[in-house]
């Protein structure tokens, strides 16, 4: 299966309280993408490193959740395992694997604990294959 399907199959799909992922994707931890959607917002490789080197002391990365021209505010995460971040309405949640960060974005009118499921559940998969 291509990283891509992960994203298109896994990601991109109908929830379960209503709506879809505004957009999602895979990235290494090295910053370097593997799939996205054609909708991901452009990322700084460099901020997507220090997103995968903050997982551990979430603080370090509280000013700098950036994705395109957007800063997202901190919110509860699992030290280690997931981040999570809010923009008005919407927001975002981080999965961290073993090697890679599994990203999915959402907007209003859908349930932010959708998006944690979603995402968190093929973090949890890859984190199972040794990914």
């Amino acid at each position: 299966m291509s990283w891509q399907t992960y994203v298109d199959d896994h990601l991109m799909v109908d929830l379960p309280g209503g709506g879809m992922l505004q957009s999602a994707a895979i990235f290494g931890l090295d910053g370097v993408p593997w799939a996205q959607s054609a909708s991901f917002p452009t990322v700084d490789p460099a901020n997507l490193q220090l997103i995968a080197n903050s997982f551990d002391d979430q603080g370090q990365v509280a000013s700098n959740l950036k994705f395109g021209d957007n800063k997202y505010i901190l919110i509860a995460g699992e030290p280690g395992a997931v981040i999570r971040g809010k923009l008005g309405q919407g927001g975002v949640t981080i999965k961290k694997t073993n090697s890679a960060m599994v990203i999915g974005f959402y907007t209003d009118g859908v349930q932010p604990g959708d998006c944690n499921v979603v995402v968190e559940n093929l973090g949890d998969y890859l984190v199972g294959q040794g990914i």
